[in-house]
């Protein structure tokens, strides 16, 4: 099989290039770049790179293909915070004009990453995918739009699925430490406590990266009358978890590492548990490997093969909105 690979070069898009190569496919990955030399790790390379803009992409491109796999975007809520109409060109305009152009190329499918973020505050708890959307940032609304419109796309010759990826940690040769679980984990290794700027209470549902990426490859193979134009919880109902639970899980890998609370956050409007009951029903055969004890024991050791150093916490390299505030010129078109 032949896919193609938005943000091939990200936090996600490398174990997804690594597992679509290990399975035998041959794989094309269109990537920015803009975090070259943020690497944490050697990566493994698509068949096929094309280094640039994907919204810059024609409908030739994408012809041969049986699948585009779309990661790339503007990826957490802080970073579309920083500039909202960006994010909206990015997420929402280029993700469109790229699922028409994938049907325009003959594309079958089209499997898009979208965020279990759209649920923000969630008006309870164990939310499932036909439950109230309540976005409060940017990124999470951009989702939900293309949500919505790439529905309108779909036919009997252009399937998208739509991936609401839970919140992602665990290691990838692209580390990233501004996720919740990584951060708490950087923190400890670098600082020699745990800080955690809310009070600890909000939920979130977690899910190891390559997981994430899993999930890619078996609703690619799935079958295509049951995920055609359906949303998609990505996790595990038994991994959501609140803040302070992170904190207690790598305090007992780290005990001398003492929790404080900061509270510089203040009340955190992103409170949500997730149901993945659907995931289980439509592609049976797909479990995750991790656990977020075993992701969190995994990422502990690669910081220390890496000797992962306070210098490592405060530099740029590993902080995506860092990075970005001094690229944002890139992203124009």
């Amino acid at each position: 099989m032949k896919y193609f690979v938005t943000g091939h070069l990200g936090y996600i898009g490398v174990h997804l290039v690594r597992q679509l190569k290990e399975a035998g496919h041959q794989v094309t990955g269109c990537d920015l770049n803009l975090f070259d030399g943020c690497a944490f790790d050697n990566i493994v390379k698509p068949d096929k790179e094309i280094l640039g803009d994907f919204r810059k992409l024609k409908a030739d491109d994408l012809k041969g293909y049986d699948c585009v796999m779309h990661l790339a975007a503007i990826s957490n809520d802080p970073m579309g915070d920083l500039n909202e109409q960006l994010t909206y060109d990015i997420n929402l305009d280029g993700s469109v004009q790229l699922a028409k152009l994938a049907k325009q190329a003959g594309v079958p499918k089209f499997l898009f990453s979208g965020s279990c973020s759209v649920y923000g505050k969630g008006a309870k708890l164990d939310l499932a995918e036909g439950d109230a959307l309540n976005p409060v940032s940017a990124y999470a609304v951009s989702k939900v739009r293309v949500e919505e419109e790439l529905s309108k796309l779909a036919d009997a010759n252009f399937i998208p699925v739509y991936l609401r990826n839970a919140t992602a940690y665990g290691y990838s040769p692209m580390l990233r430490i501004d996720l919740v679980v990584n951060n708490l984990l950087a923190c400890a290794h670098a600082r020699g406590d745990i800080r955690i700027m809310s009070d600890g209470s909000p939920w979130r549902p977690l899910v190891h990266c390559s997981d994430i990426a899993k999930a890619f490859v078996y609703i690619a193979k799935a079958d295509e009358k049951k995920v055609a134009n359906r949303a998609i919880n990505i996790g595990g109902n038994a991994e959501n978890y609140q803040v302070k639970e992170i904190g207690d899980m790598i305090q007992q890998l780290m005990p001398d590492c003492s929790i404080v609370y900061t509270g510089e956050a203040g009340a955190d409007p992103r409170d949500y548990r997730v149901k993945f009951d659907l995931l289980t029903e439509l592609v049976p055969e797909f479990s995750l490997d991790y656990t977020l004890k075993a992701g969190i024991e995994e990422l502990h050791r690669h910081f220390l093969k890496q000797r992962f150093s306070l210098d490592d916490f405060n530099a740029d390299k590993y902080v995506r909105l860092r990075v970005l505030k001094h690229k944002l010129n890139l992203l124009a078109l």
